[in-house]
């Protein structure tokens, strides 16, 4: 499991508790994108920059414990999306054994629920820099302020849900029956989010969807 600041702490504390659970051998290699000036930037690029990052680390990890295979979980389903990554990942040799066979998202669903995991319904989730708009820097800050607004409303009984952060303001993107639930808690969410120094808080009528940052590359 490679660790960074943009991975949600949810998420890392989920990984080490599923391989605890599956009795799976789960080694971290910690990445400290933040000093990564280029990264930082935050270009359009920058999954490219990332994913180029963790290969290098992968790969230091699979010269010392002599693996010879570097493999990610990718699916067909990301491969019709704005995904830099993916081309990162094949310039440096990790295969998408999942891509090869063919199976997409909703396919990776039904083989965890037929496999029992917990997880199968698990909401689909990003880093957390797909919370900022691009060109506006990274920071630990608006990084910790994203994670904290998102787990807040998870509270809420909220499941898919997004916190994209324009400066100042924040966008919350939930799916579309949720939205009394946003209404309901709106006087909490509001004091919950000027707790973190945003000042306004806005409900997106597009509803959630993956990568609506992306939207500005192709209007």
């Amino acid at each position: 499991l490679i660790d960074s600041p943009v991975v949600p702490r949810s998420a890392v504390r989920e990984a080490q508790a599923l391989a605890g659970e599956l009795g799976l051998w789960l080694d971290i290699i910690e990445a400290p994108l933040l000093d990564h000036a280029d990264f930082c930037k935050n270009p359009v690029d920058r999954c490219y920059i990332c994913k180029k990052d963790f290969a290098a680390r992968l790969r230091t990890y699979a010269d010392g414990t002599g693996l010879t295979c570097m493999a990610d979980g990718a699916n067909v389903s990301d491969t019709g999306e704005h995904r830099p990554g993916l081309r990162a990942a094949d310039e440096e040799g990790i295969v998408h054994p999942l891509v090869e066979a063919g199976i997409d998202k909703a396919d990776v669903r039904e083989i965890a629920k037929l496999l029992s995991l917990r997880t199968w319904s698990k909401p689909s989730a990003a880093c957390l820099v797909s919370r900022i708009p691009y060109g506006e820097t990274i920071t630990m800050t608006k990084l910790h302020t994203v994670e904290e607004a998102e787990t807040f409303l998870a509270t809420l009984g909220i499941g898919q849900l997004r916190v994209r952060l324009h400066g100042n303001l924040a966008r919350i993107e939930v799916n579309k029956e949720d939205w009394e639930k946003i209404l309901k808690h709106q006087f909490e969410i509001t004091v919950k989010f000027r707790s973190l120094d945003i000042a306004y808080t806005t409900l997106d009528l597009e509803g959630y969807r993956t990568g609506s940052m992306d939207e500005i590359l192709h209007p």
